[in-house]
């Protein structure tokens, strides 16, 4: 490569530009260049970013004058030639830029940019302060003690979020400078060791000081050094900090031997996947669970992807392990999906205990450090087992042969904000094909598509009908809340029959779970004279009381706002809650049952990295009597106490307005109701609802999961909707209603000439305004057999001959393909 004139590298930004870049390499750069690896380029007149090459060649762009890159991040690359194709189809498929899909794949610590960094000038003799405000005079100072700060610390600094206007008066009156400077945020984890150095590396060396020592009185720094001799008895070994502190040995007493030049400091990297003599245990099917092994083993012979239906606690782990294990004695690669990052804790402790030493985890809670190690470990074919949620199917896989998507069918797998709007459980299906290697969708409630892949042949389908252990489903019972009311036998939100089932379970030491699909206090703080709610000032939604911090928030742009003392309408002050959320449930138990430990599992209280982990572990402990909680409770837990389950308003999730809320109500009623009775005696589950006979429930009771299948096909058959059509939902976005209106109609318009009927809309979604951006929707529906290739490019350019129009310039338009 160095005998070429020139060379050129096509590079991925990860920005929301439509194309990849061409930059020029410079000579001495010639023999680097490999794709997958980083180089940093510069974008525009001050940015520069860390670009992935994606292509190197002798070809100079013909459109613009190509600029050199700076350097080269890596001596080898960080992403595979799979991991490339599948970005390339991601972005195709979910029309998106591979600068979206970069973003979303790659953890921020791999992607360098540069950021506004200030100083202070170094000519300022001449510079009156008397024009400075108090603001501008705290940051001089700041800047006179720290030499250089960035914008974030600035901010901290002053406790206000906007303060580049305060940053571009300084630099106006000549007295700081801005630069651009790139930050490599990531740093291995590391451990501080410590040897002793060259000149004491011998007895009469170390006599000689720890005798000076002695006669100083200078105990602590001696107690230091033999705790590190116990450690390291030889020279030229090592003892860790962590060993040496471990003996009663401060802090200080380490430095000052530093000091003093008898120990050195080293630092060590961290392996966090280092291998273990430790055996796994082994796996003991039922007779159910080995029929559903062998039934998988033969659909791979002649399929890629298989479903397996299992009902709740019917085992569907165990035939995972197994699969698993498999996999991991060829030398091969295994990557199981969850939906939630709370599951990681239970699962986890579940297959470390069959797969010590061969796990990584990898989610959002991680932080930066651990999500980079995760990522380099990959790379290079270590761990074999990785389990995570939707964004673990970016890693960069060596030898991936097996995919399982546990609870396929749950929403949390469709990535809704921002681009790529991917959902892992199809995506998981390309990527599997890249590398050639088999998909187990499992689930109790399969979601409509993939149940009628299966029927049609593209997908195996194994069924487990059984518990097992030959564990009973639960029983299910509904509570009429109409009945109720009219008795008058409600007690806050409890029904006579929840509440003596669950008095029921507390004289047996069972445990119960409350299932309520609404966090905060109360939805609704309503005028009772007038009928006033406050809305949010940024949003169409009215606003969610949270009695804990006695505020009300808005769930969708986070604004808050103290409750009124009064309606701003008619000036009542007869103010009310209406409805309920798992906070308002959480306070009424302890009234209902005052001697019952209550523990709420919603956002708001596991918003921390470890909250999930430790609630778990308490309830699974016994520790706690009632979990109450949104859909986090319904997915995946596995307790042996749980007698009972209540669902306390079934009615909010049918009256959804979504082609797929009965789809929908009926996987969250059943998947929380599969939670009771999975050990010993079997379990209860009481429905609370205001019509017992809907045909959904009444599946629920039955788990006629093919019923309510062969309903839903019956009536998306008939209205044009999965599985037998694709659809694209596209969203306008403006901050005023009339130019979001104008454009809509406008785009609408400009669609229909192109594909005709197959365009809905435009309308206002259920909630029209959100921060401030008025919104309307198109959506479009296409046959299967139909080329989505071709349809989408068609829309594509549209959208971006549309964004030309100088009216609508400003107008964001936002595909979402396969929107859930």
């Amino acid at each position: 490569m160095s005998e070429q004139l020139a060379v050129f590298v096509d590079v991925i930004i990860p920005v929301a530009i439509p194309r990849t870049l061409t930059y020029r390499v410079p000579k001495e750069l010639f023999d680097y260049m490999q794709v997958g690896v980083r180089v940093i380029v510069p974008l525009g007149k001050t940015k520069r970013y860390s670009a992935i090459v994606q292509k190197v060649h002798d070809s100079p762009p013909t459109a613009y004058t190509a600029k050199y890159i700076e350097t080269v991040l890596d001596e080898s690359p960080i992403l595979t030639s799979k991991q490339l194709k599948f970005w390339k189809w991601m972005s195709e498929y979910y029309c998106c830029t591979l600068g979206e899909v970069m973003g979303a794949a790659m953890p921020s610590s791999l992607k360098l940019a540069s950021e506004t960094k200030v100083v202070l000038r170094e000519e300022m003799e001449d510079l009156a302060m008397d024009n400075l405000s108090d603001k501008e005079i705290r940051i001089l100072n700041a800047l006179e003690l720290h030499k250089e700060m960035d914008v974030q610390e600035i901010s901290e600094l002053l406790d206000q979020k906007s303060v580049l206007p305060l940053i571009n008066k300084l630099i106006k009156k000549g007295w700081i400078l801005s630069f651009e400077e790139l930050q490599q945020k990531y740093r291995p984890k590391t451990e501080k060791h410590y040897q002793l150095t060259e000149a004491f590396q011998n007895d009469e060396a170390l006599e000689v000081y720890i005798a000076k020592m002695e006669r100083r009185r200078a105990h602590k720094k001696v107690e230091a050094l033999l705790a590190h001799l116990r450690q390291a008895p030889a020279y030229t070994e090592m003892s860790s900090r962590k060993q040496i502190l471990s003996n009663g040995v401060k802090s200080h007493s380490i430095k000052a031997l530093v000091d003093d030049q008898v120990l050195q400091e080293i630092l060590v990297l961290i392996d966090p996947f280092a291998p273990t003599e430790e055996s796994g245990r082994e796996v003991v099917l039922s007779e159910d669970q080995t029929k559903a092994r062998k039934e998988l083993d033969v659909h791979f012979a002649d399929k890629d992807v298989c479903l397996l239906h299992g009902v709740t606690g019917s085992g569907k782990t165990e035939v995972y392990i197994e699969m698993i294990r498999d996999v991991l004695e060829s030398g091969q690669q295994a990557l199981m999906l969850i939906p939630e990052i709370g599951l990681t804790t239970q699962l986890i402790q579940r297959l470390e205990a069959y797969f010590p030493g061969e796990i990584a985890v990898y989610h959002s809670k991680f932080n930066m450090r651990e999500r980079t190690e995760v990522w380099n470990e990959v790379m290079q074919g270590r761990p074999r087992l990785v389990v995570g949620a939707r964004s673990s199917i970016f890693l960069p896989f060596q030898h991936l042969q097996l995919i399982i998507v546990d609870e396929e069918h749950e929403s949390s797998y469709k990535q809704h904000h921002p681009a790529p709007r991917y959902q892992a459980r199809d995506s998981a299906v390309v990527l599997a094909k890249l590398y050639g290697a088999k998909v187990i969708l499992g689930s109790a409630t399969p979601s409509i598509e993939s149940y009628w892949n299966a029927e049609q042949g593209k997908f195996g389908l194994v069924e487990m009908t059984e518990r097992f252990g030959g564990i009973t489903l639960p029983e299910i019972f509904c509570a009429d809340l109409r009945k109720e009311m009219k008795r008058k036998s409600l007690q806050g939100h409890f029904s006579y029959l929840l509440r003596e089932e669950m008095q029921s379970a507390f004289a047996i030491d069972k445990q119960v779970i409350l299932f309520q699909n609404r966090r905060g206090y109360a939805p609704l703080w309503q005028c009772h004279t007038c009928g006033w709610v406050p809305q949010c000032e940024r949003c169409d939604v009215s606003l969610t009381y949270h009695k804990h911090k006695n505020q009300l928030n808005c769930h969708y742009c986070g604004y808050t706002v103290d409750p009124p003392k009064s309606c701003k309408v008619c000036g009542s002050s007869d103010l009310r809650n209406k409805s309920f959320g798992t906070e308002m449930i959480e306070e009424e138990l302890q009234d209902v049952f005052p001697n019952a430990k209550v523990m709420r599992m919603d956002l708001d209280t596991t918003r921390s990295k470890n909250a999930y982990q430790k609630m778990l572990e308490a309830f699974d402990h016994q520790e706690v009597d009632v979990l109450v909680g949104t859909q986090m409770v319904s997915k995946g837990l596995d307790f042996d106490h749980v007698q009972l389950v209540g669902i306390l308003n079934a009615d909010m999730m049918l009256n959804y307005p979504d082609f797929r809320a009965f789809e929908k109500s009926y996987q969250l009623m059943s998947q929380v109701a599969g939670r009771a009775g999975r050990r010993g005696d079997r379990g209860k589950v009481v429905i609370q609802t205001y019509d017992p006979e809907h045909w959904v429930i009444q599946k629920v009771i039955a788990n006629d999961y093919k019923g309510l299948y062969q309903l839903e096909l019956l009536e998306r058959k008939q209205y044009r909707y999965p599985p037998f059509y694709r659809l694209i939902k596209i969203t306008l976005r403006h901050r005023k209603e009339h130019v979001v209106e104008a454009a809509s109609r406008d785009f609408a318009e400009w669609l229909r000439v192109k594909f005709g009927e197959r365009i809905l809309g435009p309308e206002s979604p259920h909630i029209a305004r959100i921060n401030n951006q008025y919104l309307r929707q198109i959506l479009i529906k296409l046959e299967r057999t139909s080329s989505p290739t071709k349809l989408k490019k068609g829309i594509i350019d549209l959208q971006n001959e549309f964004m030309s129009l100088p009216d609508y310039k400003q107008v964001r338009i936002i595909l979402d393909v396969d929107p859930v």
